[in-house]
């Protein structure tokens, strides 16, 4: 029985600061998946050998092409649609996971053009270590809704935990190109790039942003100086070995 609980939706249930040990969970609260009223970045931009994400950052190291958002903006869901998922998310609130999995897979095969149960599945999948199948619904619902940053962001959070750390910078870039002001998506791709792809350059950029459009967040400015400091060393002495950043905790 699922246990853990969780709070927040637009698309998702429990959405997860990738890092080593960094994580933040919210419950989403809306069955729709419109396109984002503004550009917001999750996860910062990777440094990209050759291609560059629609922010005009360069893409993680080693990553593979973009993935075009092209996905058609589906309409608003019908108000039995937003009944049940507002049924799914207090269920999810309450501790309830095994009930709030039947109610979110039940909707999303009752309404196929709402990503939003999908996103809430794959967190709520992640939260009790069935990675597999989180990869598997936030693949799903990046089909159905390519132009939602937050289920961009959700699935690179479950890639980085499967090890797959250039395709989780990708989604991270995706997640960015459809939002460029989601700032989650900054901080995580900071965060691969810098804890499991060893790209410090790539990683202060994506930090800065970051920082940019999170002010407040002041535990960040610490690291950014870490950054600069490294990148520096790394630029006067190309063949030393950046130390390891210390783990930093989420949003």
């Amino acid at each position: 029985m699922w246990s853990r609980h969780c709070s927040n939706w637009g698309a998702l249930l429990a959405a997860s600061l990738l890092g080593a040990g960094c994580s933040t969970s919210h419950v989403a609260s809306t069955a729709a998946t419109p396109p984002p009223a503004e550009v917001v970045p999750s996860a910062p931009p990777a440094p990209a050998p050759a291609t560059a994400t629609a922010t005009g950052m360069p893409a993680a190291a080693g990553a593979a092409a973009p993935v075009a958002a092209a996905a058609p903006v589906a309409p608003p869901p019908p108000a039995r649609a937003l009944a049940d998922f507002a049924r799914a998310v207090q269920l999810a609130k309450a501790g309830k996971d095994d009930e709030a999995e039947l109610e979110f897979q039940q909707i999303a095969t009752g309404y196929p053009t709402y990503a939003g149960a999908l996103v809430n599945l794959g967190i709520l999948y992640r939260k009790h270590g069935e990675l597999a199948k989180s990869d598997q619904s936030l693949h799903a619902a990046v089909q159905r809704a390519a132009n939602d940053a937050e289920a961009w962001s959700e699935l690179g959070v479950t890639l980085r935990q499967e090890g797959k750390f250039h395709e989780a910078a990708d989604a991270y870039n995706q997640a960015i190109s459809v939002n460029a002001n989601f700032a989650p998506a900054y901080r995580n791709l900071a965060i691969v790039l810098d804890l499991y792809l060893g790209d410090t350059a790539g990683a202060l950029v994506a930090m800065e942003h970051y920082k940019d459009l999170a002010a407040d967040d002041k535990a960040v400015t610490g690291w950014i100086a870490d950054l600069k400091q490294r990148a520096g060393k790394n630029t006067a002495a190309p063949g030393a070995a950046a130390p390891a950043a210390a783990d930093k905790a989420g949003e």
